[in-house]
């Protein structure tokens, strides 16, 4: 795991934006950006899930989705808030991103370990604000938490 540099801090900022759009809309906070190595931004997303109902509408994937047809995968760096989970990894791991920058993983801790086994270098910037932003969400909205990451509802 790298030090953020120029570039990263400026995808890390948009996809913070990102998962406060998302906040803002009723959703959870969580935000992506994916960018050239020279910090142009070709798309941003932020979870969608509560507010389409769609299950797979996760950050990453909603900026991947935006990102539209594409041939340079292989030369753009993606940007999330929090630790991507196995969907979104495996939507980096298909497209050959090479650099996945991520704002935390203590509230949740994705699939790093598949991103590093695919050669993807992986920045963590351990950024305070992404991590606030998920304890208080979590800490208010345990249930709709518990449902985007799957995890099941206890029998009471």
């Amino acid at each position: 795991m790298n030090q953020l540099n120029t570039i990263d801090q400026l995808g890390l900022d948009g996809a913070y934006e990102q998962a406060c759009k998302g906040l803002g809309e009723g959703g959870i906070p969580i935000g992506s950006v994916l960018m050239t190595r020279a910090g142009e931004v070709i798309a941003r997303g932020h979870n969608l899930r509560v507010q389409t109902g769609d299950s797979t509408a996760h950050a990453e994937t909603v900026c991947i989705r935006n990102a539209g047809r594409r041939r340079d995968w292989h030369e753009l760096i993606l940007v999330s808030t929090l630790s991507p989970c196995a969907m979104c990894t495996g939507a980096a791991v298909l497209h050959k991103v090479p650099r996945v920058v991520i704002g935390e993983h203590e509230t949740f801790m994705g699939r790093e370990d598949w991103l590093i086994s695919e050669g993807i270098e992986v920045v963590l910037a351990d950024d305070e604000r992404c991590k606030e932003l998920m304890r208080v969400f979590i800490r208010e909205h345990p249930d709709l938490w518990d449902e985007d990451i799957g995890i099941p509802p206890s029998d009471g």
